[in-house]
């Protein structure tokens, strides 16, 4: 019995070790794809890290360019606000100076005699008379 008994337990252990080198495959499988996940994982961290600082420099121009833009416009906009008040100010003068001309051609002119007026029945009867007045090569009036 002894000797089926060792050859019972060597058999299992053989079992458990075909078990355990079955098992020590399928880790290892796991191992590599892990790797192989990682090495793709680093390269995606470092297009990622190379993407970021070149978004930052892009950053940094973009802020010195609107902190030019800036100045510029806020010059740009003293300067027709500038320009603005001038403008008024000559067309203040401007109208005044039309004023005064305006007066001293109304002072200058000769008093005209008003033309006389028609009556709107005075002109009626004379658009009839001139229409009674034609008349056609066939003696009809027109």
């Amino acid at each position: 019995m002894s000797h089926s008994l060792g050859l019972a337990i060597e058999g299992l252990v053989a079992v458990l070790l075909v078990l355990t080198i079955g098992y020590c495959r399928l880790l290892n499988k796991r191992l590599k794809r892990l790797k192989a996940d990682e090495q793709s994982l680093k390269a995606t961290i470092g297009e990622l890290i190379t993407a970021t600082e070149i978004a930052e420099r892009a950053i940094g121009g973009l802020k010195l360019t609107v902190r030019e833009v800036n100045e510029d416009l806020g010059s740009q906009i003293a300067s027709a606000t500038d320009l603005s008040q001038r403008l008024s100010k000559q067309v203040v003068q401007g109208d005044a100076v039309l004023q005064r001309i305006t007066r001293i051609a109304v002072a200058a002119r000769p008093a005209e005699p008003e033309p006389a007026r028609i009556s709107a029945a005075q002109s009626i009867a004379a658009a009839a008379q001139a229409f009674s007045d034609r008349r056609r090569s066939n003696g009809l009036a027109a």
